[in-house]
């Protein structure tokens, strides 16, 4: 059975999807943006003749029989989106953020599971076969007992980046440095640490983006449940480029550290057991990608519609999506208020924070 894809929102990411869905021989019904420019190169650039341009989604879903629709849309839509194509019995493929709302979130888990939909949000590194491997070694506990891990994303993002659209960096439709280029790297730390967190110590700003709204620069630690810690720095500060993407966990037998352009390099692996060679398993599990986007989009796309076929949960669900949103709004909470958050969270969203860089005292009590 060959399933009929769709996609929402042509952009910078799109091609990423595109590519997936052919590999993955899906047949490509429609693409669908408000700008029609932008559906129109997309068509032209993979020669997708046969598909039809939309710029109204709404439109699109009722005109098209489809099976998996992507929605690769400003971060601020795709709660609405989701759940107009949930109603019209669509599975979906979520761009991260799921969504900048919990309740959104929320929304999204039980309209899909109601209707018996699968939805994945896309943290496709989380195929990485660097990550894969640590994520096995968690698994099998040849780290022992987990004491701490830390996500460095340091990366650079100039006002031209935040120039191509009037979104980006907005509380309403994007969030900051955490919510968009951190969250990746974010939602496989808290995948490998256990998950459950009990609280978050939180610290965000703007420091060199007068042309955002939200933060470009935010610190966390984490206390997760089962007594392990999280350590998050993120930043789109880095002169004059991006310079690392690496993510780090130690527990008492076990030590290991992933790097490169978008954690897909081992560069450490030491384990008391010594079951492998490490010099072998970073030769094993090495990828070099084009861009910071990796290779995952491929094999998530592989296991989705194996989901759908197979009728079971995706790898990644839409839980997943919903914790590291939380996470992420767990900290910008924290930031807000100056003190320790605890989860779980509710009724969070981006929008709760949309002045918290005019209140320059808050600033300023860091300082």
């Amino acid at each position: 059975m060959t399933l009929k894809y769709g996609i929402i929102g042509c952009g910078r990411i799109s091609p990423n999807h595109i590519a997936a869905a052919i590999k993955n021989k899906l047949e490509i019904v429609a693409l669908c943006d408000v700008e029609e420019r932008k559906a129109e190169a997309l068509k032209e650039q993979f020669k997708l003749d046969r598909s039809k341009v939309y710029t109204d989604y709404k439109e699109m879903i009722i005109q098209e029989k489809i099976d998996l629709i992507a929605i690769c849309t400003e971060s601020g839509n795709h709660g609405t989106i989701a759940l107009d194509c949930l109603d019209s019995n669509i599975n979906l493929i979520i761009e991260k953020p799921i969504t900048l709302s919990l309740d959104e979130a929320d929304k999204i888990i039980e309209k899909s599971k109601a209707k018996n939909l699968k939805v994945s949000a896309c943290h496709q590194n989380r195929f990485n076969k660097s990550i894969q491997k640590i994520r096995e070694a968690v698994v099998q506990n040849r780290f022992g007992k987990l004491l701490h891990g830390t996500a460095h994303i340091r990366w650079n993002r100039g006002d031209s980046y935040y120039k191509q659209a009037s979104w980006r960096g907005t509380w309403e439709q994007d969030g900051g440095a955490l919510m968009n280029q951190c969250i990746h790297n974010i939602d496989i730390l808290r995948w490998m640490m256990g998950e459950d967190i009990e609280e978050v110590i939180g610290i965000t700003d703007r420091m060199n983006h007068e042309i955002m709204e939200a933060e470009d620069f935010g610190a966390a630690l984490i206390r997760f449940t089962n007594g392990s810690y999280g350590i998050v720095e993120g930043t789109t500060n880095v002169y004059p480029r991006n310079l690392e993407e690496t993510l780090y966990i130690f527990g008492e037998k076990g030590t290991v550290k992933a790097g490169g352009k978008s954690v897909n390099i081992i560069e450490e692996w030491s384990f008391g057991d010594n079951l492998d060679d490490p010099e072998e398993v970073k030769r094993k599990y090495f990828e070099d990608p084009p861009n910071v986007y990796g290779f995952g989009h491929n094999p998530l796309y592989t296991d989705v519609i194996e989901a759908i076929k197979e009728d079971r949960e995706p790898s990644i669900t839409a839980e997943d999506g919903r914790k590291a949103l939380e996470l992420i709004l767990a900290i910008y909470k924290s930031s807000a208020e100056r003190k320790p958050v605890k989860l779980p969270l509710h009724g969070v969203s981006t929008m709760d924070f949309i002045s918290l860089f005019q209140k320059k005292e808050i600033n300023d009590a860091y300082k």
